[in-house]
């Protein structure tokens, strides 16, 4: 009985090489280009910090470049898919997949240079999201919370209502080189039961424990009391107002899921989560772990629909649409199945057969055996016809 056939029994041959190379620029073209135009999507949101925060665009270049990866590692399945559905379709279109076949390569032989790329972006793609992605979002949401809460106080502009958060806002009638303040007014709705607006002739920007902070001379601080609507009026000397997004010095930031180990996701510290969000963070570890082999089988759909069928050589534009189809089915049945997963535990299974079904399925209709032919039954030689003499 022949063995099965193996990605890395025999090295690559010259014809190997010949395809992956043309496989391997494309992929790594078509990569940058969709990083390069969803980062630009991606980095509007972040324009306003520069055009009206008075930020460098260095602020905004790092804030933008910590996100790439997860650009990266959230394309890649569907890079490879383009990509390989576009060079197979080019070498049909120019007659190569014609001379291959007629030198007799097999749809594995021809397939194997696809698959070994496919391996190794796959490897890729968990070296992503297992380290680089959640660090990257670690540094990026920790430099988006520092500018928010630790660089607010250089946002004050002289003569403008400052929005520090969407309940604090700093009006500074002058600010002097030397970085003191004058006609200062604060508009604090951080705590919705009191509500103060805080008026102050002077102060000053210093850092404080929780961010920075100003100290207010010789000013009032106003209150409505919303049981009894009394206007209550305290005058002061001194008074320190932080100036971070929330009122109370233990201002903290919470960890999102997409910057949390695979290890804490799996074992989350003990009382860090509500039990509502342990399906969430358990549902994100199948993922990460999950979608290299999503790549995988992303390729091996594109193969199936170059590599099966009755064999065109002019080609054909049915199967593509059709694989096509099939993968922006795949992708949206990915991310209905990740949503079920979030949302319960009882459905991580699915979210395994999402990613690994396709490609077993593409992979046993190009390398299943050939069916057994019936050999065509033997003519029978029917005597002729006549009458038996008695």
């Amino acid at each position: 009985m022949a063995a099965a056939p193996s990605l890395f029994r025999n090295p690559l041959t010259r014809l190997d090489t010949y395809i992956l190379r043309q496989i391997l620029g494309a992929l790594v073209a078509v990569t940058l280009a969709l990083v390069a135009l969803i980062w630009l999507t991606q980095s509007l949101r972040f324009v306003e910090l520069i055009v009206n925060r008075g930020l460098s665009p260095f602020v905004f270049l790092r804030l933008t470049v910590l996100l790439v990866p997860s650009f990266v590692a959230v394309i890649l399945p569907i890079t490879m898919f383009v990509v390989v559905q576009f060079i197979y379709q080019r070498l049909s279109g120019d007659r190569e997949l014609t001379v291959m076949r007629a030198a007799g390569l097999s749809p594995f032989a021809l397939a194997r240079p696809t698959l070994v790329l496919a391996a190794g972006v796959a490897v890729l793609c968990l070296w992503l999201n297992i380290w680089i992605v959640p660090a990257s979002f670690t540094a990026f949401r920790e430099y988006q919370f520092e500018i928010r809460n630790r660089i607010a106080a250089f946002l004050i502009q002289e003569g403008v209502f400052t929005t520090i958060s969407n309940n604090l806002t700093v009006y500074v009638r002058k600010r002097d080189p030397s970085g003191d303040l004058h006609g200062i007014m604060v508009d604090d709705e951080r705590n919705p039961a009191n509500p103060a607006t805080i008026i102050a002739q002077s102060g000053r920007i210093e850092p404080g424990r929780t961010g920075p902070q100003v100290i207010l001379f010789n000013g009032a601080r106003q209150e409505v009391d919303k049981k009894s609507g009394r206007l209550n009026l305290l005058t002061f000397s001194e008074n320190t107002i932080n100036l971070s997004s929330s009122a109370s010095d233990d201002d903290q930031r919470f960890r999102d899921d997409s910057e949390v180990s695979l290890h804490d996701l799996l074992h989350p510290t003990p009382g860090e989560l509500l039990p509502q969000d342990i399906p969430k963070w358990r549902a994100e570890a199948h993922r990460r772990l999950s979608e290299p082999f999503t790549v995988i089988s992303y390729a091996l759909v594109a193969l199936a629909s170059v590599l099966t069928g009755a064999f065109r050589r002019h080609g054909g534009f049915a199967r593509p649409a059709i694989a096509v189809g099939i993968t922006v089915g795949l992708v949206a049945l990915g991310l209905s199945v990740g949503n079920l997963a979030a949302r319960s535990s009882a459905f991580l299974p699915l979210v395994w057969i999402a990613a690994i079904l396709p490609g077993v399925i593409a992979a046993w209709l190009m390398f299943r055996p050939e069916r057994i032919r019936v050999p065509p039954m033997a003519e029978t030689v029917t005597p002729p016809t006549g009458r038996a003499e008695v």
